[in-house]
């Protein structure tokens, strides 16, 4: 198993000027870019996150992870994201009532604002991930951001869809979790908690349901995200490495529950919806993102794995949706053999899954 992959690494990426850039949003959080810069480059690549991890999903040096590939294949300039959402940053364990709309309001608008102070007109990409994808999408949809010369998008769209199980979770989840258990958050942590606490029998009830693997925080993930055995990947897509207690815990951490009951609204309503139309904090977005999708230039790649227990079909609903209202703009490939995840984090996606993500940034860039 080798030594044990300290947190927050970045031994990962190596030949390259890494500086950390800090920025504030609109509504008082403190968030971070982090650049690694090969050489100059035309083509700038921003890599997003999904919840409950962090930019730390795309520098793991127990693969050949997604900016090393990026910098040997002509992609020299690559920043990570690290939102509200991160788990770099404690917002998550906070007892708040974050949405969606917060991240796309606030931001996604406030990162590439910082982006362009070092980047001026160079063309950007984005690479994003779960709800990080799904955020990018009501920023860039909802009119708040522009000027993105393509778009990666790994599970979910403007439509996100989750299996039965998961909807049941998505409803009922967020009251029992609050007013039952008296928890704001999910850590998949929970298991080295004091025994007969409330986050320990979570976690020990949730392992009674997840015979696959020997490792309780990977139990405690299904048990929060999706409706699998395991639901977030495929085990075997995974480096020994990876599949371990400590590692796992720290790519994947707290949750705000809040958060789903704002998926679980989109959900209901089949497409990326505002959480609450009234709330003056967001009028600059549209309470329904797919209103205007037309005007929005910017051609995407949808990337899903065809064993995706998170999102499921969603990518190929807004996919056809978008085909429809903008025939030939847009791009959908099914990855198989894989889930939701693993794109990024599996030890084979640099030969897998890389190389679809750098000729679609090529055949967009100059």
């Amino acid at each position: 198993m080798g030594m044990r992959i300290p947190r927050y690494t970045l031994e990962g990426v190596t030949g390259a000027e890494v500086s950390v850039h800090p920025f504030s949003t609109e509504d008082g959080l403190g968030l971070q870019l982090t650049r690694f810069l090969a050489s100059e480059s035309d083509d700038v690549v921003l890599l997003v996150h999904g919840l409950t991890q962090s930019s730390d999903m795309f520098v793991m040096p127990e693969h050949h992870n997604l900016v090393s590939y990026l910098h040997a294949n002509g992609f020299r300039d690559v920043w990570a994201l690290d939102l509200r959402m991160s788990t770099r940053f404690p917002y998550n364990a906070e007892t708040g009532r974050h949405t969606l709309d917060d991240i796309a309001a606030f931001d996604h608008p406030a990162a590439i604002r910082e982006m362009r102070r070092h980047l001026g007109g160079r063309r950007l990409h984005v690479v994003a991930h779960c709800i990080g994808s799904l955020t990018f999408h009501m920023s860039l949809f909802g009119g708040v951001v522009d000027g993105i010369s393509s778009v990666v998008a790994n599970s979910v769209g403007l439509t996100p869809r989750v299996p039965a199980w998961s909807r049941l979770k998505l409803t009922t989840g967020p009251f029992m979790l609050d007013y039952g258990f008296g928890l704001s958050h999910l850590d998949p942590r929970f298991h080295v908690a004091p025994p007969l606490t409330r986050r320990s029998l979570l976690a020990r009830t949730a392992s009674l349901f997840h015979r696959e693997c020997d490792v309780p925080a990977c139990h405690l993930l299904s048990f929060m995200w999706g409706s699998g055995n395991p639901a977030l990947y495929e085990h075997e897509n995974l480096a020994l490495e990876t599949h371990t207690q400590e590692r796992l815990t720290d790519l994947h951490g707290v949750v705000d529950v809040s958060y789903f009951r704002h998926l679980g609204k989109m959900v209901r309503a089949g497409k990326a919806v505002k959480f609450d139309p009234a709330d003056p904090a967001h009028r600059t977005l549209p309470d329904d993102y797919l209103t205007d999708v037309e005007r929005v230039e910017t051609p995407v790649l949808y990337l899903a794995g065809d064993r995706n227990h998170v999102f499921a079909d969603s990518v190929i609903a807004g996919h056809r949706l978008l085909e429809e209202r903008v025939p030939g703009r847009h791009e959908l490939d099914i990855l198989d053999g894989y889930g939701h995840v693993d794109p990024f984090i599996g030890k084979n996606a640099h030969m897998d899954v890389f190389p679809k993500i750098v000729d679609f940034l090529k055949r967009n860039g100059g």
